[in-house]
């Protein structure tokens, strides 16, 4: 199975064109060789139709092309007519999605109103109960028709209509009977899809695209990637266009690492047409982040202009039968242990390790406190480390070596670095990797497109302009989380952020958001809608404030039933919306304390990590 067309050379996936509203006049095409689209939503009750028109009008303001507005009941729904009328009378053309989960009859009402309807195949005309049942042929078979005669009736609306659909299935929101025969997994998510995406078919209905989403950006790469090539496997005809997103990423730095990770990495590999960064703060943040992750995309993929000589290695290396890693199951790339200094071990089965120029070490290491665990853990200089070009031949005699990629090679670091795994397998070789967040550089300041790299040679290490914190932040993300997300790296060295402490934090951080290491509580957080029965940005600041010293600890921070319990995923704990101002408090996806008044609710949680054991007293320092 194939996923891309090769994972060296960037080459955009070829999907069906797909209009959305009227582009003449603020409607946009997605698909086919139109620039990928930017989506958010809007956070008030859809009921109130005044806050919901200013908030979409100030998500148009910053370049937001597609808007999305929850309709929970059929009320909402019918509100939407009166949300578009006013947009429409403000000469506001913009694209509205109806956001659907357990009601069909409110997207029977939503589709006469907005030109797209988003079902969630897990909570529209199914069940989520947590129920273990086995389903006979026979009866899988029936629930299948009893989903088409609920589910055929909104298709055929929307093809009357003129509408567009997008059928997204969210990690952790599968049904029931999905989860029985597939558990709770890549291939659930993508075989839910498709059974939705063949009652379109049958129809002769396909302006609908797909979204596979997850809060893990590994989980979520998986999935992509397997539904791109299981949609390559049925047929040319479904070329269906692709929504990308990190749901429930939270705010700030790790918010936006981790939907670099997810989203810059398949856009790197060419897939993607829509894109949404899910932040848990104001909507309006969350564009500029869309903006910069696609301006970062052609500096970050394969130029066309390298040598013969390295084209024809990629080009053999892509037509292998197989990769330097596998692209629809994470595994760690097997290497040998070895030692980067007296105190500290990579490779095998050690911790991802943390690097960082003599420059940086001289900086932070008189601020380290003997407990710390952002620390430098070793130093480039002193490390006896091989920089290979992986565009040239090379040789490698002992696998304890630790090697990484030249700088001032002519590619991408993502490129270079699959390049570099590629060659050692064809050797035999499975030396330890340093991933570095960049290799090239543009006289003197960080670059990773060939085209830009100067006659001059590079400056090594220390001593070039950084990228803006905004993109170095970014580039670090996409660049080492694709990696990670390969199951390729041993160590990382992060260069292109400015200040020596954040750049080491910056390290960590990604680390922790690719699910390599855990130094700091890990928080799932929705990005808030109409649903929601709290304030988000609030209440993540109360929880941050009680619980962040504990390190290893994941908690989930969701507005209403529907993203939680189902979509906290792996979470330890979740604090779920039950009511208003009323509290559900979970330990992983089962439901422990309810309707705790919201004032005595973060304490609650406290109480319950407390009885679980994973409480411990934050240090003063």
């Amino acid at each position: 199975m194939r996923y891309c067309e090769s994972p060296y050379f960037f080459q955009r996936r070829k999907t069906r064109e797909i209009v959305i509203g009227d582009p003449a006049c603020g409607g946009v095409i997605i698909g086919g060789n139109h620039p990928v689209v930017k989506q958010s939503m809007i956070t008030c009750d859809t009921m109130d139709t005044a806050l919901s028109v200013q908030q979409t009008l100030d998500l148009v303001a910053v370049g937001c092309q597609i808007v999305r507005i929850t309709a929970p009941t059929v009320k909402d729904a019918a509100n939407l007519e009166n949300i578009v009328r006013e947009l429409r009378a403000q000469n506001c053309f913009v694209p509205i999605v109806a956001d659907i989960h357990f009601k069909p009859e409110a997207a029977l009402e939503a589709v006469k109103w907005v030109e797209v309807v988003r079902v969630n195949p897990g909570n529209y005309a199914d069940t989520k109960k947590f129920a273990i049942k086995e389903y006979s042929d026979g009866q899988y078979a029936e629930e299948l028709k009893r989903i088409e005669e609920k589910f055929a009736p909104l298709v055929l609306e929307a093809k009357r209509l003129k509408r567009c659909l997008r059928i997204g299935t969210n990690h952790g929101s599968l049904s029931d009977r999905i989860m029985n025969r597939f558990g709770d997994s890549p291939l659930g998510m993508i075989e839910s899809a498709l059974e939705f995406a063949s009652i379109c078919r049958q129809h002769d209905f396909h302006d609908f695209k797909f979204s596979m989403k997850s809060s893990n950006p590994k989980v979520m790469i998986e999935c992509y990637r397997l539904l791109v090539a299981r949609l390559n496997e049925l047929g040319a005809d479904w070329n269906y266009p692709i929504h990308l997103g990190v749901t429930e990423a939270g705010e700030g730095e790790d918010g936006r690492i981790k939907s670099a990770i997810g989203i810059g990495s398949l856009l790197c590999d060419g897939l993607g047409d829509t894109i949404r960064v899910s932040l848990t703060e104001d909507s309006p943040h969350e564009i500029p982040v869309c903006n910069d992750l696609i301006s970062l995309i052609p500096k970050l993929t394969v130029a066309a202009n390298v040598n013969s000589r390295t084209q024809a290695d990629l080009r053999a290396l892509t037509s292998a039968a197989t990769g330097p890693f596998d692209p629809f199951h994470f595994e760690r790339r097997a290497t040998p242990e070895i030692a980067l200094n007296e105190t500290v071990k990579g490779g095998g089965e050690q911790l991802i390790r943390v690097v960082v120029t003599r420059a940086t070490w001289d900086k932070v290491a008189p601020k380290i406190r003997p407990k710390d665990d952002v620390r430098p853990e070793a130093v480039y200089e002193d490390l006896n480390v091989a920089e290979l070009d992986p565009t040239q031949d090379f040789e490698i005699n002992c696998e304890t070596q630790l090697v990484t990629v030249k700088d001032g090679v002519k590619l991408p670091a993502i490129t270079a670095f699959r390049l570099l795994a590629a060659k050692l397998k064809r050797l035999g070789r499975n030396n330890p990797i340093l991933l570095k967040d960049c290799i090239n550089f543009e006289g003197g300041r960080v670059c990773e497109n060939a085209d830009f790299v100067a006659a001059k040679p590079p400056i090594h290490l220390g001593g070039y302009e950084p990228l803006p914190p905004n993109l170095a932040l970014l580039q670090a993300g996409v660049v080492i989380g694709s990696l990670l997300a390969d199951g390729i790296g041993d160590a990382i060295l992060v260069r292109g952020e400015s200040g020596a402490g954040l750049s080491l934090r910056l390290a960590y951080n990604i680390l922790q958001a690719a699910g390599c290491r855990s130094f700091k509580t890990d928080y799932v957080a929705c990005p808030s809608c109409g649903r929601t029965l709290f304030n988000l940005q609030t209440v993540t600041a109360r929880i941050k404030a009680r619980t962040e010293h504990l390190k290893g600890v994941k908690i989930a921070i969701m507005g209403c039933i529907v993203n939680g319990p189902g979509e906290m995923a792996d979470a330890d704990f979740g604090y779920v919306g039950g009511a208003p101002n009323k509290i559900n408090l979970y330990v992983g996806k089962q439901a422990i304390k309810f309707n705790i008044p919201e004032a005595e609710a973060v304490e609650r949680l406290v109480d319950l990590i407390k009885e679980h054991g994973k409480w411990v007293e934050p240090e003063v320092h």
